[in-house]
């Protein structure tokens, strides 16, 4: 009876993992960090590279920037439709990452100067909102000389323009160089995919040397 019952048990033993081979395993831990990325991406935060010197000197050319995701709700990944937070507007003076409204495989980096129903103008380079000046110290002038006529006399000189409901107006830092709201009108709340928020490498492509007192330089 004891023979029998201490057979038993040594045969009632726990069960053991099957083993997986190496490259099962690192398959599965490729797939996990992809996932991972994904969600991350999509949700959270993602890289961007700046391309052109439109914000400097906030931003140059050259600057690879991390912006967060949720700040202005949270979009379908891969699309402009936004999950929830459609009626999250950015606060004046943010940096925002969003789709061009006139290529949306574009994505461009502009900061925000007009709100839904506020009235913009420009006038010889200054601009004014609601009828008092706004200089937040982040503008650079580039051209001394001011455009009164021809296409881009509005670069310098545009008219009074109120903001659209579900809207906002924005303008590069490098007032002479930025293609922006001026030229292709007022963006869609829609397009808004996230908020600047830090800059976590730096190349100047010109003298192909790295910045790196840059690194870690958080976007104001």
């Amino acid at each position: 009876m004891n023979d029998t019952a201490q057979a038993n048990k040594n045969n009632d033993c726990t069960a053991q993992p099957v083993k997986k081979g190496a490259l099962r395993e690192w398959t599965e831990a490729l797939i996990f960090a992809l996932i991972l990325a994904l969600i991350i991406r999509a949700f959270l935060i993602q890289a961007y590279r700046i391309p052109s010197s439109s914000m400097e000197d906030t931003l140059l050319k050259g600057d690879h920037i991390l912006a967060t995701k949720y700040n202005y709700g949270v979009t379908v990944p891969f699309t402009t439709n936004k999950l929830f937070g459609k009626d999250i507007i950015p606060k004046r003076g943010d940096i925002i990452i969003f789709t061009f409204p006139q290529n949306p495989s574009l994505d461009f980096v502009k900061r925000v100067v007009g709100l839904p129903g506020d009235k913009v103008e420009i006038k010889n380079k200054k601009v004014f909102v609601n009828g008092k000046g706004y200089d937040e110290g982040h503008e650079k002038y580039t051209d001394p000389f001011i455009v009164d006529k021809g296409i881009s006399v509005i670069r310098d000189n545009m008219p009074e323009t109120i903001i659209k409901p579900g809207h906002v107006f924005v303008m590069g830092d490098n007032r002479d160089q930025s293609y922006d709201s001026r030229f292709w009108g007022q963006l869609p709340i829609d397009n808004v995919k996230g908020k600047a928020l830090i800059i976590y490498f730096s190349w100047d492509m010109d003298n192909v040397t790295g910045r790196l007192k840059r690194i870690g330089h958080i976007i104001r």
